[in-house]
């Protein structure tokens, strides 16, 4: 059996020429275990990375040692079970590289077939010299990254996927760098990592076409919570990919939220289907989707106390759903916070949304009634959720929590 024909959407990035190489691996330790699903032989796992956008960054730079995998969803990070891949030499990547589908290949290795549990993705620490996680502020220059001591054990990503006898299976890791970087108040980044793990055999993309908005975020959301983003190109063509194909979870909706320097107001298109090893147009070249201006707003605030470390969500009511138009992280020795007017921001202008067609293109119209209305939703490191409705159509909001 060839394991190309397992990985239509793999061999798809690959063709464009955004993987990076094939680096060589070994693998140390069992892949078995008693969380195995008892099938024989082995099969073949690949492991690439890609990531959503970064906010106000011009790079992320992070130093891969190992990916570990493990049968046992509980398994210690010293316990037994552990199939490691090792990245040798450690790779230095920038994040930021690794949008609009891009995927960089990290390697493959054998392992036994079975189900597995567990992935951990293992850092180098910082240490003398160059740093090895770094970012690059929009305008600015590099400043190390400090990780804590836990993601250099590795970034527990709890994900089920199957390696099947003969076969090869593609397991992409989404970092989420605009999730994952906390600025603290005396000016310093710290990772706190959103990672999340997805194989491309149940996985397809969504592509489209914006006019006068570069540089635009753009989401595919269910039940308002993010499951890909991706930044659109110079040209304003963005590909969202991989994206899971879900029987239960349905189709994606893509949410566009332009930069305050292209002035223009969010569009929502619902309903999108999403097909495995396929590829789903919202708009083309020939019928691109171009949206109204808008001013933009701040919301910004503090949260108490500072060791909530709580994630900030901007949601807007409208199209009846509720979607996620911005987020970032309370700093982490201050607890503040900004959804400032560079990225991400919140559009005054009333949301363009419509339903997903295959005719192009899509109708959007505009809410009037949910213009400049969010729902500012802030979430402790504990789970516990605070919720304000915020209006900024005139001005600026400012928006504190306790927790």
């Amino acid at each position: 059996m060839n394991p190309r024909n397992f990985s239509p959407l793999f061999r798809h990035t690959v063709a464009l020429g955004v993987a990076l190489g094939a680096l060589f691996l070994a693998a140390c330790g069992g892949g078995g275990g008693d969380g195995s699903s008892g099938s024989s032989g082995s099969g073949t796992l690949s492991v690439s990375m890609t990531d959503a956008p970064a906010c106000g960054f011009d790079h992320v730079f992070v130093t891969v040692d190992r990916v570990r995998v493990n049968t046992d969803p509980n398994a210690d990070i010293n316990g037994s079970g552990w199939t490691d891949v090792v990245v040798s030499p450690a790779r230095r990547i920038d994040l930021l590289s690794l949008t609009n589908g891009v995927l960089t290949t990290l390697g493959q290795t054998p392992l036994p077939a079975g189900t597995y549990q567990q992935i951990r993705l293992v850092l180098v620490p910082n240490g003398a010299g160059a740093p090895a996680n770094s970012v690059v502020p929009t305008g600015g220059t590099e400043q190390a990254l400090d990780t804590p001591s836990a993601v250099q054990t590795g970034i527990k990503i709890i994900r089920p996927f199957t390696v099947a006898p003969n076969t090869l299976t593609d397991l992409v890791l989404d970092f989420d760098a605009c999730k994952s970087i906390v600025t603290r108040g005396n000016g310093t980044f710290g990772l706190k990592p959103v990672v999340t793990a997805l194989p491309t055999v149940v996985s397809g993309a969504v592509t489209g076409v914006l006019v006068g908005a570069p540089g635009a975020q753009v989401y595919a959301e269910r039940n308002g919570a993010v499951v890909k983003a991706t930044v659109a190109d110079a040209n304003g063509n963005f590909t969202l990919s991989p994206i899971e194909q879900s029987s239960t979870a349905g189709n994606v909706d893509v949410v566009i939220v332009p930069t305050s320097t292209n002035g223009r107001t969010t569009g929502i298109v619902r309903s999108v289907p999403v097909v495995a090893g396929g590829s789903t147009a919202v708009a083309t070249a020939a019928a691109p989707i171009s949206l109204p201006t808008s001013v933009f707003r701040t919301v910004s605030g503090t949260v108490t106390p500072a060791s909530a470390q709580a994630t900030i969500r901007a949601l807007q009511l409208t199209g009846g759903g509720t979607f996620e138009i911005a987020a970032t992280a309370a700093a982490s020795d201050t607890g503040a916070y900004s959804l400032f007017p560079t990225q991400p921001a919140l559009p005054a202008g009333a949301p363009l949304v419509g339903t997903y067609q295959t005719t192009l293109p899509i109708p959007l119209a505009a809410d009037a009634t949910a213009a400049g209305k969010y729902s500012i939703q802030a979430t402790s490191s504990s789970g516990t959720v605070s919720t304000q409705q915020v209006n900024v159509t005139v001005s600026n909001a400012i928006q504190n929590f306790a927790f």
